[in-house]
């Protein structure tokens, strides 16, 4: 080969080269993952098919998850209720940071000094969507609209089951039919419809469901009427709160635990309390999973699937008649874990089974990692993709942490401010009452958290290095022990459109 020719091909070579990265290089920016979010409303942790708590429950799209991906047998939200959770999923920051720790008064977080993951995929190139319930948004109008997405499809506060009232990107009317097949064919509609299919997606899919008054779609009213519900893992006779708060034996009784009324005679009412609430609870999370299948079988026909990060969760937990409770709010391990299944083939092996404790702060970390984005400082929770990857860094995960719960303004019977941390064995609960006790319970042991150790000497060591590791957890989170200081936007109440009940989550 003469040497002009040799110089010809060597260029040829370069340029077929130079072409070729550039192509590798485009391809990349194209399949970046995108991500779905589906989020639900009070559903407990063990409200699946595979946890065997109910033998008659049958979810198979949440399954097909858990089978073909990931599901954390550890996850926790650093406050049980609705807006506080939501909030800190969006931002991963605990509630005193971002400044939501209610739900009855319009306080959104600072979004500029705490900004949500879905504002940076934006930056990013990233078509985003909202589809579903907020709660943090109690304004109407294009004012409803929380930053960061390009599309929106909302209510105010809680919303209603039938014939909903919708803010579909400001304009607001009612919609017929039934508020979870609603949410999936908005979806469904704007993945067909509405996004760019050149740039990647982050969908939101927050369903009102299972939030009570637990309502059902009529295709599943009375589906498991003839089932027998479980007996609930706790014991219904007095004895058993011997040793517990006095607060929590007569919230147990009427929920009147302010008025501290001090009697032996009060115990927890007998099961089956509310029996029949907790069956239309799982009767309404039939649509849910419904909703699921419709989402994944549509991402499948159009060769999306693999490529998205499928993440299903709840707000928060629930409890279904533990301790003679429902709701939230306690720091028990019923209120405070959470389902979390995560299906994304290029990092998750099918069947993974996750046990390190996880918060819903590392949610956010983990997204804007996954999309090739820097985790900005203010959030506190942590990447989780090497607990994905069964990565040998996951030996340096948390071994502790901390909850907070703050008096509810509108619910204060629910339960007193109270500061618990977590450990892979034990907790201990401060619920801030001079005149009662606090909680300690050996989770190993006592799974069911019904024997609180506080009193017993064998257990001193114990709450003195629990005690030492939440001061050095308040230090680390920046943990404000005044729980108003953060009430930097709020609106008169006769400019909420909804009613009190209807804020509560």
């Amino acid at each position: 080969m003469t040497t002009v020719n040799s110089i010809k091909f060597y260029f040829i070579i370069i340029g077929f080269t130079v072409l070729t990265f550039s192509c590798s290089k485009k391809e990349e920016v194209v399949k970046k993952p995108n991500f779905l979010f589906v989020l639900v409303d009070d559903q407990p942790f063990d409200a699946l098919e595979s946890s065997g708590r109910y033998p008659f429950l049958k979810t198979p799209n949440m399954q097909r998850l858990q089978d073909e991906g990931a599901i954390f047998n550890n996850y926790y939200v650093t406050q049980s209720i609705c807006s506080p959770s939501r909030a800190s999923f969006l931002t991963g920051a605990y509630p005193h940071i971002h400044g939501v720790n209610q739900n009855n008064k319009h306080v959104d977080p600072d979004w500029e000094s705490y900004q949500p993951y879905n504002q940076h995929l934006q930056k990013a190139g990233y078509q985003t969507a909202h589809v579903g319930k907020i709660h943090m948004a109690h304004l109407e109008g294009k004012k409803h609209i929380r930053p960061g997405f390009d599309y929106w499809f909302s209510f105010i506060g809680q919303g209603e089951y039938f014939n909903p009232m919708v803010n579909d990107n400001g304009k607001e009317y009612q919609e017929k039919g039934y508020m979870t097949d609603i949410l999936t064919d908005k979806a469904i509609g704007w993945l067909k419809e509405k996004r760019d299919p050149n740039k990647p997606f982050s969908l939101n899919l927050w369903h009102k469901a299972v939030h009570e008054n637990h309502s059902p779609a009529p295709r599943h009213k009375d589906m498991y009427a003839n089932h027998i519900l479980p007996v609930p893992p706790y014991n219904t006779h007095l004895e058993n709160f011997k040793g517990k708060p006095e607060w929590q034996r007569i919230k147990a009784w009427d929920s009147k635990w302010k008025e501290y009324v001090h009697s032996d005679t009060i115990a927890p009412k007998p099961w089956p309390i509310k029996g029949d609430k907790f069956k239309k609870l799982l009767e309404t999370l039939g649509a849910v999973d419904e909703s699921l299948g419709q989402v994944l079988t549509y991402l499948e026909k159009t060769g999306e699937l693999d490529n998205t990060v499928i993440i299903y969760s709840s707000d928060n937990g629930y409890f279904m008649g533990e301790h003679g409770y429902w709701d939230k709010r306690i720091a028990y391990e019923s209120s405070m874990k959470i389902p979390m299944l995560i299906r994304y083939p290029e990092k998750i092996k099918s069947g993974t089974i996750i046990n390190e404790n996880a918060l819903n702060i590392d949610l956010a970390p983990t997204i804007l990692e996954l999309a090739g984005i820097k985790k900005p400082d203010y959030m506190q929770g942590e990447s989780m993709v090497s607990l994905l990857e069964d990565n040998p860094e996951k030996t340096n995960w948390r071994k502790s942490f901390m909850f907070e719960y703050y008096i509810d303004d509108a619910y204060p019977y629910a339960g007193p401010n109270m500061l618990a941390i977590r450990s892979e064995k034990y907790k201990l609960i401060d619920a801030f009452l001079e005149d009662d006790i606090d909680e300690l319970y050996d989770l190993e042991n006592d799974p069911g958290e019904m024997h609180n150790l506080i009193n017993n000497a064998d257990y001193n060591s114990v709450e003195k290095e629990l005690r030492q590791e939440l001061e050095k957890l308040k230090t680390k989170y920046k943990y404000n022990t005044d729980r108003d200081w953060w009430l930097r936007t709020q609106i008169p109440k006769k400019k909420i459109n909804s009613k009190a009940a209807n804020l509560r989550g």
